[in-house]
């Protein structure tokens, strides 16, 4: 029983982790494209940005699911 709580809290911290590392990375290229992200996505319902959001956060989360592995 004292293996299994062991295991939830390490998959709890390295789950918890990356989640802070993807937030940051995402927001830091949030900042580093020019103009906002997401009022082109939210306001302007750009098509574009939409599938470029969504290939950073799929990349983001492999890289990351690679390293805390």
């Amino acid at each position: 029983m004292e293996s299994l709580l062991t295991n939830l809290l390490a998959a709890a911290f390295w789950a918890a982790l990356g989640i802070v590392i993807f937030a940051g990375a995402f927001f830091l290229v949030n900042r580093l494209t020019p103009g906002t992200m997401w009022k082109e996505l939210i306001e302007e319902h750009n098509t574009a940005v939409a599938i470029v959001i969504g290939s950073i956060a799929i990349a983001l989360g492999i890289i990351i699911a690679a390293a805390v592995n």
